[in-house]
């Protein structure tokens, strides 16, 4: 696919009444509110030229069409469905300021970012890859998701300058958009060589791996929704995530960092560079670090500040995290290197050229999380509740906006939330809201109330026609969680979720919208990215963990009379795991003890994780004596079977 071209556009405005008639889906009222959002925040049109030009620059080389497949041929990245992000003018039916985000993380390829010393790896997954020229060859940083991608991006590199060797990857933080490409870029075995160092934050390895052990399930369902993987790419929609274009396909793989950086920061000297490090644990991620590279002055500033305002909490779920800190390491930065930093660069989005642009965008992001943070705090110790902080928040904002923290993946509103969450917890104090009844039974009552169905139905209607589309979506929701089989409450409430899609700035707010709308009214896509962990990602996972997770997975039914023991022998890893089962509860713990075991399995750790993942059966591994069993086989077979597997498609937006 050619590269776009110039994405600037002088008037936005004028963007937004010249594609009227272009997207029918749009409402009047949905138009309305893109020009009432311009006019409500001044746009700093220098500025955003100043992005669209950053995001350009360097460009040398593209991968062909675009596409990206794996050793089998499938396509595991394609950007010719996103053809239409080639013109200059939002259609209405996106977000103006969106469309032109969308546009910025839309250029793909590599960009030389210092002249033959830093490139990037940019538009082929969720995060960007720099790979630097050290003494005697490379260093890469953040090997994307997938394998193929950093393959692709790492061969577009050598196809200019020559097979230099790689001699270091640096894993930035602890998610796997960071990481899971590593084995595209260097071998395990040039890992246990010693000829590359693999170099991490302290507490790499475990938070690497175990984000998603025991609730992978429900944060894969929601990041379904939040990334856009049920809808086509198209004006109606998916188009961006805010953050970057979307996430890979391909293998997510894994490799043990050979050393760490520790809390106090480090300097390191890596293939004849120096590298200075400081900490930034439990800021984006829980094991984090910024560094700036004298030579080059060059600040990477990880996730910790990227070209968007970010989630303090994700929408796919997870702990929420420490804004106060996260804007404290940010002026930590901005203080440290400020003065000497010509160029930062980040795991996700372009470059920000110069020294005063460099200081604006640090301080400009401080500010932001900083302002969120506190007042959040202020609004909640003068009685502000949990749902009336984003409105709290817009009545004292008078903070001057820059375009690269505007909320494009996340949001003032949801961020207040976060705040809230993790100071008070997730209930508001009103006593009403502390024991709710359950949604359906809540639904039906409202229902009841409204006179019926249909009249709710016509207030939702009216409501819909008015543009008021959350009162829309609010009534429409207690119809379709009344009766699920009422089509034309699920149509209605699609049609207000679209609108509502349609209106956001936030690429995880659009994609989570037109996600649902999708869903209600039987036209999700299956646009999952073609992804596979491979058995060094497995692996990884340590074996208590495993433990861990099967227990959440336990069935409540046929309970045991007496408590039972099943231990784990683990010949390869010599680990031995014991599981106390009582009733309806697991205790795993590493180790035996002295009680006796109702059944004893041995057997490699390699196996096991090969039938947890659904490779192997017990039987098989028993038939080809890849297994030895001791004690009650029949109870060890009753206890196996009684662990459920997550449901990877539950309903989110129906009952």
């Amino acid at each position: 696919m050619k590269r776009f071209g110039a994405i600037t556009v002088s008037i936005w405005a004028l963007a937004i009444a010249s594609s009227v008639s272009a997207q029918p889906a749009a409402s009047e009222a949905t138009r309305a509110a893109h020009v009432r959002a311009l006019a409500a925040a001044a746009v700093d049109e220098a500025q955003e030229a100043i992005e669209d030009a950053a995001a350009q620059h360097g460009l040398l080389a593209q991968v062909p069409d675009g596409v990206i497949r794996d050793a089998s041929g499938t396509i595991i990245w394609d950007w010719r469905p996103y053809a239409f992000l080639a013109n200059p003018v939002a259609p209405d039916t996106v977000n103006p300021r969106l469309w032109r985000q969308a546009r910025r993380n839309a250029q793909h390829g590599l960009f030389e970012v210092v002249p033959d010393a830093i490139w990037q790896v940019r538009g082929y997954d969720l995060s960007v890859m720099t790979i630097i020229r050290g003494s005697t060859g490379l260093i890469i940083v953040d090997p994307l998701t997938s394998e193929e991608s950093a393959a692709a991006g790492l061969a577009l590199l050598r196809d200019r300058i020559g097979n230099l060797p790689v001699k270091a990857v640096l894993f930035s933080h602890s998610h796997a958009d960071h990481f899971g490409g590593v084995g595209g870029v260097i071998s395990r075995q040039q890992v246990e060589s010693g000829e590359v160092r693999v170099i991490a934050p302290h507490g790499f390895a475990r938070e690497a791996v175990s984000e998603n052990v025991l609730a992978g399930a429900a944060m894969n369902r929601r990041a379904e929704y939040m990334f856009g993987m049920r809808l086509s790419a198209s004006p109606t929609g998916q188009v961006d995530t805010g953050l970057g274009p979307r996430v890979a396909g391909g293998t997510t793989g894994y490799m043990n960092p050979t050393e760490t950086v520790g809390e106090e920061g480090a300097t390191l000297e890596i293939d004849g560079l120096t590298f200075e490090f400081i900490d930034a644990a439990e800021t984006e991620a829980p094991a984090e670090f910024l560094f700036y590279i004298p030579r080059y002055r060059t600040l990477h500033t990880t996730e910790v500040a990227t070209k968007t305002f970010h989630n303090f909490l994700t929408l796919r779920g997870a702990q929420v995290r420490d804004a106060l800190r996260w804007s404290q390491v940010i002026d930590a930065a901005l203080q440290r290197w400020g003065h000497q930093a010509d160029l930062a660069i980040a795991s996700h989005g372009w470059p920000t050229f110069g020294g005063d642009q460099v200081r604006s965008y640090l301080a400009g992001h401080r500010d932001m999380y900083r302002f969120v943070h506190d007042r959040t705090l202020g609004a909640a110790n003068m009685g502000a509740t949990i749902q009336e902080l984003p409105a709290a928040l817009e009545t004292v904002s008078n903070l001057p906006i820059d375009p690269s923290v505007r909320g494009y993946y996340g949001t003032v509103n949801h961020n207040a939330k976060a705040v809230y969450q993790r100071y008070f917890g997730w209930w508001d104090g009103v006593p009403a809201n502390y024991d709710p009844l359950p949604p359906e039974e809540q639904a039906r009552g409202y229902v009841a109330l409204a006179g019926g169905p249909v009249r709710l139905l016509e207030a939702a209607r009216q409501a819909q026609s008015a543009g008021n589309y959350r009162w829309a979506a609010e009534l429409a929701n207690h119809l379709v969680f009344a009766d699920s089989d009422n089509i034309e409450a699920k149509h209605l409430l699609a049609d207000a979720y679209e609108q509502l899609g349609f209106q956001a700035e936030s690429g995880a707010w659009r994609n989570y919208y037109l996600g649902a709308a999708a869903t209600l009214r039987g036209e999700e896509a299956n646009n999952l990215p073609m992804r596979s962990q491979s058995a060094d990602y497995f692996a990884a996972i340590p074996t208590i963990d495993l433990f861990n997770a099967m227990a959440t997975r336990l069935a409540s039914n046929d309970v045991p009379v007496t408590p039972q023991t099943f231990r784990f022998v683990f010949t390869d890893t010599q680990e031995t795991v014991t599981v106390e089962r009582r009733g309806v509860v697991e205790i795993p713990r590493l180790g035996a003890d002295e009680r006796p075991a109702t059944a004893t399995v041995r057997m490699t750790r390699l196996a096991f994780g090969a039938m947890l993942m659904g490779r192997l059966r017990m039987a098989d591994l028993a038939a080809a004596g890849q297994v030895q069993l001791e004690g009650d086989i029949a109870a060890l077979q009753a206890w196996m079977a009684s662990h459920r597997p997550p449901n990877p498609a539950f309903n989110v937006v129906t009952p």
